[in-house]
């Protein structure tokens, strides 16, 4: 009885971070993101169906494969890579969701450094 008396406590605070994963609210859509580099705020707006993503960045307009891995994860993969660099995927998954926005990781397919970011969805 001691031992189920000491669980309870445990199991209600476990509880209290659980994190919402919707990720399925955002495998198509309307995105952007929002980012600094070197103190510049800089935004991408991209739409992505499930198997293609269009991003615009600066008035350039580019196209990626989307491969969805899981729900939550997916890789892409420049459709049209101008160099080596845009020739290698990019892994990122959906570590949290909320009502229209999603927090990420992401980084080169194989490669262990990981950056976040944060993701709004502006229309469906």
């Amino acid at each position: 009885m001691k031992k189920t008396i000491l669980l309870a406590p445990l199991l209600l605070l476990m509880s209290c971070y659980n994190v919402e994963r919707n990720c399925t609210d955002f495998k198509t859509g309307k995105f952007k993101f929002e980012y600094e580099i070197d103190g510049v705020k800089k935004t991408t707006v991209f739409e992505r169906n499930d198997s293609i993503e269009i991003e615009t960045f600066e008035g350039k307009t580019d196209t990626s494969k989307v491969r969805w891995v899981n729900d939550c994860e997916y890789v892409l993969q420049k459709k049209h890579p101008k160099n080596k660099a845009e020739e290698k995927a990019i892994s990122m998954k959906i570590l949290t969701t909320s009502k229209n926005s999603y927090t990420f990781e992401f980084g080169m397919v194989g490669d262990d450094a990981k950056q976040k970011g944060t993701v709004v969805k502006i229309a469906d």
